[in-house]
């Protein structure tokens, strides 16, 4: 008979011995977005003189821009938006929204924007820990629906490239999280398989239905407090998933 403290140290022991490969997601889940997008675009607006322009101030114009971008990147990840509309349009109709009517402002906005907000370097709290500590027990792979210039300019700027063992970038893929095949494609590259890997990501319908579609347990990185939502695991802060791996 199994004594009650040996079941559960075997139990233990399977949660950390079962998986060999682990997906990270990068924006807000390694790489601070909020902060580092918020810093770059503070530096163009003083740049541009944008508070004249527009009349207001940064905070009520980012209220308005991350509304505008949100939208847009979602009917990117539905296909309804391209990749250079995107880009067009974020700036510009976030300005246009305040009467000031400038694509090409917009567009160098953008431009601009891209290069400064990837040159920053600051991580989501406990990234760095986390990093070093799951890189000595398992291969870590990045899966990131970010554009190829602006990701890979973050990894190398902040020096964590070296943490992954394949990085897969959904831009100019023609598929992107959550569909399945951004992740059967991950793991054939990884020579890994749904039973032995887990994706965390804080983006729940990208990467944790995704990974869930098939087959991969998942960590929910719960940065915005949502409720009612299920995964294999879910975190508040990165520094808990030393407790299970």
């Amino acid at each position: 008979m199994v004594h009650n403290n040996e079941f559960w140290f075997k139990l233990f022991h399977l949660m950390r011995t079962k998986y060999s490969h682990l997906f990270f997601d990068l924006d807000r889940t390694l790489w601070d977005f909020d902060r580092n997008s918020k810093e770059a675009i503070a530096e163009l607006f003083e740049k541009h003189k944008m508070e004249g322009r527009l009349g207001v101030d940064l905070d009520k114009f980012l209220s308005i821009y991350r509304q505008i971008n949100d939208d847009l990147w979602n009917r990117y990840r539905e296909g309804t938006v391209k990749k250079h509309e995107l880009r067009a349009f974020r700036f510009y109709e976030s300005f246009k929204h305040f009467g000031y009517d400038d694509p090409q402002l917009g567009l160098t906005f953008n431009n601009e924007y891209i290069i400064t907000s990837s040159s920053k370097t600051s991580l989501v709290d406990g990234a760095a820990e986390v990093l070093d500590y799951l890189g000595s027990k398992y291969k870590l792979h990045l899966i990131t629906n970010g554009f190829v210039e602006a990701q890979n300019r973050k990894l190398d700027n902040c020096n964590i490239r070296h943490h992954f063992k394949e990085v897969i970038i959904s831009d100019g893929m023609g598929f992107k999280k959550p569909d399945r095949r951004i992740f059967h494609y991950a793991m054939r590259l990884a020579k890994a398989k749904s039973a032995n890997s887990l994706m965390i990501g804080d983006d729940y319908g990208p990467d944790v239905l995704g990974a869930k579609s098939v087959g991969m347990d998942q960590v929910f990185f719960n940065i915005n407090n949502q409720l009612n939502k299920e995964a294999t695991y879910t975190i508040e802060k990165l520094i808990e998933m030393k407790e299970f791996l």
